[in-house]
């Protein structure tokens, strides 16, 4: 005989009850939202009172506390943990302490490898295929992820699967699910209109369910059978065993903000407003990395330095044209700093994080401006583990290796590092204690070489200069104004860099007014860069400090040539300078179509000069390839000599032909 549907709101303490011992559970939050407070309170109450449940296995995607003992911090009791899969350790110290001592067991994986198996738990699948971690320390062959000596299983495999070197990540069965959101019926159906992310709650829920566990879900309010439209329930009742209805407390939206509705989605605000950024060093980082803003393009932004793009964006009217994105989901909108970190303003839509990170490892990602910890000569990058801390990578290696191009910004040193901006240049009235660029990174969450491998462009921006990675390793390529290159830079990093030509940082990163960012970035004022001598008919092209980012630049650039020279009424002989020009490896052959074109149409010649040798290399072979003489010089007097040699011969031939011709008749 059927049974009527049960009410499944109890409180928390009946529901935690139902955790046994060595059970595998997964909670969800990210940063300081979303978190299943109440939940993670229970846990810590009965284990504290009960020494129940004893040596869980905790699998969490990002970080989900304050870092000061509250979101799964309340999980650090000796016996209650005996096993942590995480991205992040950063936000639950103590444990990361525990595991740091070999007391717990413990392995740190990228977030969205998290977040994917998930769903291959979900599906009963044995776990995922990815290129994520490939030549990190998640790699099998640096470490498989483990974080200390007790942890021995290997839990990562290096795989080859048709003649391509891929990760195999085990999936590990789940018992519990602790998920979080707004509204639930009585029948466990559950609603997430109050919240900032969705994150994985659902696949979450189904790999609980599927592998015969119990989902326990925290909500702020009970509402009546009926009340929830089905295109509203986010997690529906039959994934879901207990409801627990949390005091308003326990369910902040995050830890500094107890609700906003526009992080919500609920409702749309003004951000023109929005209060602007003073002139500091976390400023001009943040303005030199907007530079490499791809308009049109879908940009992820890391915490610290690099969340000070999104203000800059807004400040500079920029917004419109790009599209901001969080790993936890957030498309689109002003992306939220502090504790609302990983959600955004007026967003345009919030996705599932899996699928988020679906997204980022396929390649969406335009760009990526992420933190760094340490640097290498060989442009490894570390945020995982140093100093003595586990912070875990987070979203950090699905991020840096799948976008197409990458920005690691932050200051030059820290601990007591004092900068100043004064009179449009900086100011370093104290150096900080501990350097950023030293010869070997502790652990290696950003391959370098590998990067190079696969032509990704990788920026390294600081308060003082930049740097770029080339095949050789690390160049310095630009310098702040007031900056000392020796005093400055060269005494305190561990190797040096390779120099060749650093130029000027852009002196309007170092001014208290609007940069016309804009303008920059939708190509306005391409046409200033070309300039016509029609005595010589010689056609100038500065393309010096440009960066072609993507086909739409060089249609931009393109225009505003065939502009020039229809102006100028005659085919035109045309050099270019390309110092300090940036392009992306996918672009040189469309560049090469273009210089095809015009050589077609309006060039009686055309020659360029390039001190970057791999620039010239590349620039080479694109021209090459389309059989176009490449005419690549690295100075500008060999350049403009070889275009003036081509113009007399062709001046010569053409007197030579009416010579002849006037003699014939």
């Amino acid at each position: 005989m059927a049974q009527m549907k049960k009410n499944k709101v109890i409180t928390a303490d009946q529901a935690i009850a139902l955790i046994r011992d060595n059970d595998v559970v997964t909670t969800t939050g990210f940063v300081q939202s979303c978190i299943p407070e109440a939940l993670h309170a229970a846990i810590e109450k009965r284990f504290v009172e009960t020494q129940q449940p004893k040596n869980l296995t905790l699998i969490m995607t990002a970080g989900a506390g304050d870092s000061k003992g509250l979101g799964t911090g309340r999980l650090h009791h000796d016996g209650l943990l005996g096993r942590v899969i995480a991205a992040n350790f950063g936000r639950m110290p103590k444990v990361a302490e525990a595991a740091r001592d070999n007391r717990i067991q413990g392995y740190n994986l990228p977030q969205g490898v998290i977040s994917q198996l998930y769903r291959a738990a979900a599906a009963g699948q044995p776990g995922l295929f990815s290129k994520v971690g490939l030549h990190t320390y998640v790699d099998p062959r640096q470490g498989g992820g483990r974080v200390n000596e007790v942890t021995q299983q290997d839990i990562v495999d290096v795989v080859d699967v048709a003649g391509e070197e891929w990760l195999f990540y085990k999936a590990t069965k789940i018992d519990v699910a602790l998920i979080r959101g707004t509204s639930a019926d009585p029948h466990g159906n559950i609603s997430m209109e109050k919240e900032a992310l969705t994150l994985d709650v659902l696949a979450q829920a189904m790999a609980a369910r599927n592998n015969g566990g119990i989902v326990i879900a925290q909500v702020e309010r009970i509402v009546d059978d009926g009340f929830l439209l089905p295109k509203d329930v986010r997690v529906p009742g039959i994934l879901v065993d207990c409801v627990v209805l949390a005091e308003p407390e326990q369910h902040r939206m995050n830890y500094g903000v107890m609700h906003n509705p526009a992080l919500a989605g609920q409702i749309r605000v003004p951000v023109g407003n929005m209060a602007k950024m003073p002139l500091d060093a976390r400023k001009v980082i943040a303005r030199r990395a907007s530079f490499e803003l791809p308009p049109n393009g879908v940009v992820n932004l890391g915490v610290g330095a690099p969340e000070g793009i999104s203000a800059v964006a807004n400040e500079e009217r920029v917004t419109p044209y790009i599209t901001l994105t969080t790993e936890a989901g957030a498309v689109g909108g002003v992306l939220a700093s502090g504790s609302s970190f990983g959600a955004a303003t007026n967003a345009d839509c919030v996705i599932d994080q899996n699928q988020m990170f679906d997204f980022y490892d396929g390649g969406g990602l335009d760009m990526t401006c992420l933190g760094m910890a340490e640097a290498d000569q060989h442009g490894n990058v570390n945020t995982s583990k140093f100093g003595g801390k586990l912070n875990g990578c987070g979203g950090f290696i699905n991020i840096s290796q799948n976008a197409r191009t990458v920005v690691f910004a932050g200051t030059f040193t820290v601990g007591g590092l004092d900068v100043a901006i004064e009179d449009g240049r900086v100011v370093i009235k104290q150096e900080g204690r501990s350097r950023k660029f030293i010869k070997q990174v502790e652990q290696n969450t950003f391959s370098g070489p590998y990067a190079q491998t696969r032509g990704q462009p990788v920026l390294y921006v600081t308060e003082r200069c930049v740097f770029e990675l080339t095949p050789e390793g690390l160049e310095l390529t630009e310098i702040a104004p007031g900056v000392d290159i020796h005093r400055d830079i060269l005494a305190h990093m561990d190797f040096k860099p390779i120099i060749r030509r650093p130029k000027m940082m852009d002196p309007r990163i170092f001014l208290d007014e609007p940069m016309d960012l804009l303008s920059d970035l939708l190509n306005l004022k391409l046409c200033e860069r070309i300039s016509y001598d029609a005595s010589r008919n010689m056609l100038f092209l500065n393309l010096e400090g440009w960066h072609c980012r993507t086909k739409e630049d060089i249609a931009d650039l393109r225009k505003a040539l065939v502009d020039a020279c229809v102006a100028a009424g005659r085919r035109v002989n045309s050099v270019v300078n390309h110092d300090g020009f940036k392009i992306s490896d996918s672009l040189y052959d469309d560049y090469a179509e273009m210089i095809e074109y015009l050589l077609e149409h309006h060039y009686a010649t055309t020659t360029r000069y390039a001190t970057n040798a791999f620039l010239r290399m590349k620039m080479q072979e694109a021209l090459k390839r389309r059989g176009v003489s490449p005419h690549v010089f690295e100075r500008k007097e060999e350049a403009h000599a070889f275009l003036e040699a081509t113009a007399k011969a062709a001046n010569r031939a053409k007197d030579e032909q009416k010579e002849e011709e006037t003699a014939a008749a």
